[in-house]
């Protein structure tokens, strides 16, 4: 006769296992049965913040391949999405209607990027799902994120000038390096062995695209 602790839904099998499953976890060992609509909203916030915040870290720090297709979400691509489409939008005084439209630019350009890199990795016959890809593409954006954010600080303190121009383009050159780093890393083993210059290459030239916006416009 099998054991309580075998019947339980959802264990842990290793520890790059990330939290916030879809279709819940137990809150105990003693407990059979748990859904997330029974928790507070308070907890499933929580859960899910916290969720995001260690896939961010395997992002920063990508060391485990399989950190963040054991458990995709989208929260953290829409979050970073919609952070660059509004930091990276300018507000013209004759025209403010301009601002909404570039926000919409920026935020088709990210997404139909990530997608048309998806397909291109399906394409090639990669063992990865859809929405996988487009959630290690969108966490990998937090590296070029964090660039246009220390780009803005600059632009805060320093007047524009040759030094501030080249030390912005070392800062988002690191962030670029840093995203193409993360997104080989996790989505490398997904492609055959003889088609991974094939889809490294869209996945170069998607974060390339991103760093020239954050670069020109910041």
């Amino acid at each position: 006769m099998e054991s309580p602790d075998s019947l339980l839904p959802y264990q842990k099998t290793d520890e790059t296992n990330l939290e916030g499953e879809i279709g819940g976890s137990p809150t105990n060992s003693g407990a059979s049965e748990y859904h997330t609509l029974d928790e507070p909203v308070k907890d499933t916030i929580l859960r899910d913040l916290k969720a995001v915040g260690i896939k961010f870290y395997h992002v920063l720090y990508p060391k485990h391949k399989a950190a963040l297709l054991k458990d995709w979400d989208l929260w953290g691509p829409l979050i970073l999405c919609v952070f660059l489409a509004s930091a990276l939008q300018h507000e013209s005084a004759d025209k403010i209607d301009d601002s909404g439209l570039q926000f919409a630019e920026i935020f088709f350009i990210v997404w139909f990027g990530a997608i048309v890199v998806t397909l291109n990795s399906k394409l090639l016959g990669g063992n990865i799902s859809v929405f996988q890809s487009v959630c290690v593409l969108g966490y990998c954006l937090l590296a070029p994120s964090i660039a246009l954010i220390v780009c803005l600080f600059l632009d805060l303190i320093f007047s524009y000038s040759l030094f501030l121009f080249i030390l912005k383009f070392l800062i988002v050159t690191a962030g670029f390096v840093w995203a193409i780093i993360g997104a080989t890393v996790f989505l490398g083993d997904s492609q055959l062995p003889k088609r991974k210059a094939l889809a490294v290459y869209p996945i170069f030239l998607f974060y390339f695209v991103v760093s020239w916006m954050i670069l020109s416009q910041s």
